[in-house]
């Protein structure tokens, strides 16, 4: 039997490593976010998924997770871990500056989504208290997801780090109010144990604050003497379950025991060494936790219910990102960040199952509606990365909007002759500063939305637009166009570029940055009037100066630089199919005749 247990828990370890291993490169391949990935092998290897055949295919035992218990408690320590690491991030100092948005905005987002929500559930045939314990539930947010996502430094992040704080500090609260509510619930022990808690848990705390000034720095003091990384690992997961049990031994959640633990460790010396041991256990915790949530995904009760089940994710989501955009927008927080963290923030959480159950427990609701809005509890969640992509889209072009930005679209139709300058990043930021230098008008096209805003507030002429798309070439006009300037740094969209430019337009003169002479050879096919290819005259540059440094005499040094940059422009005349080798545009300091 031991030996059998362990095989499990071998076989369960051996799941979720190869889950991290391929999961997290194979999505970050294909630019989505890895918490799809680890919900998605949750029903994938659950009990629910191909866990649900292992009796008819017993090899399936070996890829598939049947103790969902024992994953459960790690991901629940990963959950502790992320508010660890998010205290490390803050400071007293900062947190107290956040006490009205925690206190009136999160107050406001949590009872304000519960009070929308428990009444439209009220409106289409659910009791009162039903109501109240299901709102309350389904208004509270995803901190495992949220913060990973936005991070607590961004606008966005910092907008929503303030409402998940006060929901983690109101959950056991919420708890007791639905055990008082509860038919079961003896007149006024709900609210004395309430009570009771408050208390206790104000008095760990304080105990917590000054226990950690005075015995904090010699602990990790003494660890970092020893020069051992194991005692340092360990001074830190024992400071963070102590934390955890000391604040769960009292009632409150554990998670802020850790998020005070935390703000301890900032405080000291030791806050960057610290962040540096966690953060694998973290991720990897973390990790543990979405597949844990993955596999308590009914496939068959989806497709039994998905009418049902989708109209009841839809209400929640639309309900609490109305709130929370709205809440923002009217403290003054820019429209695009209001509607990014309201879509964000607008999923059910990992604590709205913790709340489903405790009002399961009390009675207020019986256990089939506490499955149903489970399951689509866990729909919400496994569509947070969705949202939050729709979410940051949305807010790109409102952003752009708002900020009286010019759009592709709007480009007026009697566009003047200049130069076009498309992509602008820090290549295309110095050619409109050389154009302008020399009184010559241009305008540049740039895709990433932030790159757009920062330009225009700092004075260029930038516009929003997407040269992928065809219609977009179009709109820049460029049958009035002096030259084109390609300086973006995707070398297989500038080939198609220059593709397009040049089949419409067989005058117009076409520079485009290349990344080496491959490339550049590659743009001359397309069409292109010159290429500069930048990593080729840089390692030129770098040779130079290495030579140069190293006492070799200057002349030898410039006749084998002129050498490697006729042999360079050799390979590209013949790769390119040119009548005569290109010229190279740059020349370094040494290519320049010695001063006397």
């Amino acid at each position: 039997m031991a030996a059998e247990l362990h095989t499990e828990g071998l076989n369960n370890a051996l799941i979720i490593l190869g889950a991290a291993g391929i999961v997290i490169p194979a999505f970050a391949r294909l630019r989505i976010t890895p918490i799809i990935g680890f919900l998605l092998v949750g029903v994938l290897v659950g009990p629910m998924g191909l866990g649900a055949l292992a009796n008819q295919y017993p090899w399936l035992r070996w890829v598939t997770i049947s103790n969902t218990e024992e994953i459960t408690r790690i991901g629940e320590f990963g959950i502790i871990l992320l508010l660890f690491g998010i205290g490390l991030e803050l400071s007293f100092r900062r947190l107290w500056r956040m006490r009205k948005q925690v206190f009136g905005l999160g107050a406001a987002e949590l009872f304000g989504g519960a009070m929308l929500i428990g009444g439209t559930l009220f409106a289409v045939g659910y009791s009162a208290t039903e109501a109240i314990g299901l709102g309350l539930a389904l208004s509270l947010s995803s901190t495992a997801l949220v913060l990973p996502i936005a991070g607590t430094t961004s606008s966005v992040g910092k907008s929503a780090f303030a409402m998940l704080l006060f929901e983690d500090l109101a959950i056991v609260p919420i708890i007791f109010i639905l055990g008082v509510l509860g038919p079961q619930a003896a007149s006024g022990g709900g609210w004395d144990a309430l009570f009771t808690v408050a208390w206790q848990g104000l008095a760990v705390i304080v105990a917590m604050l000054v226990a950690g000034r005075f015995l904090l720095p010699p602990l990790f003091g003494q660890a970092a003497r020893t020069k051992s990384p194991e005692l340092f690992i360990a001074a830190t997961l024992l400071v963070v379950i102590l934390s955890s049990l000391a604040t769960a031994a009292v009632g409150l959640s554990p998670i802020v025991g850790a998020l005070i633990a935390g703000l301890l460790i900032a405080e000291t010396d030791y806050r960057g060494e610290v962040e540096t041991v966690v953060e694998p256990f973290k991720g990897l915790a973390l990790g543990v936790f979405l597949i844990s949530i993955g596999m308590q995904i009914d496939i068959g009760f989806i497709l039994s219910n998905w009418n049902r089940l989708a109209a009841a994710v839809v209400v929640a989501v639309t309900i609490n990102a109305l709130v929370v955009g709205s809440l923002l927008k009217f403290s003054g927080v820019r429209p695009g960040v209001a509607t990014e963290t309201g879509l964000l923030m607008a999923s059910p959480s990992e604590t709205t199952l913790i709340v489903l159950g405790a009002a399961s427990a009390a009675q207020i609701i019986d256990a089939e509606t506490a499955k149903f809005w489970q399951v689509a509890t866990v729909i919400g969640l496994l569509i947070t990365p969705i949202l939050a992509r729709i979410g940051h889209d949305m807010a790109r072009r409102i952003q752009v909007r708002s900020s009286g930005q010019t759009l592709v679209e709007e480009i007026s139709e009697s566009a003047q002759s200049r130069t076009v300058i498309i992509g602008f990043g820090r290549v295309g930021q110095l050619v409109a500063e050389m154009l302008k230098a020399h009184d010559q008008p241009y305008i540049a096209v740039e895709h990433n939305v932030d790159a757009v805003v920062a330009a225009r507030r700092d004075g260029y002429n930038v516009i929003f637009g997407d040269v992928g798309k065809p219609q977009t070439l179009h709109r820049l006009h460029l049958d009035t166009a002096k030259a084109v300037v390609l300086t973006m740094n995707d070398p297989v969209l500038a080939a198609k570029t220059v593709k397009r430019i040049r089949t419409d337009f067989a005058y117009l003169t076409i520079v485009a940055r290349a990344r080496d002479a491959d490339h550049a050879a590659e743009l001359y096919l397309a069409g292109v009037s010159d290429a500069v290819p930048e990593t080729l005259e840089s390692s030129l540059q770098l040779s130079e100066a290495v030579l140069v440094d190293l006492g070799i005499a200057m002349g030898p040094v410039i006749a084998s630089i002129h050498e490697k940059r006729d042999e360079f422009r050799r390979a590209i005349k013949e790769a390119g199919e040119l009548d005569e080798a290109p010229r190279l545009k740059l020349r370094s300091r040494l290519s320049q005749p010695a001063q006397p």
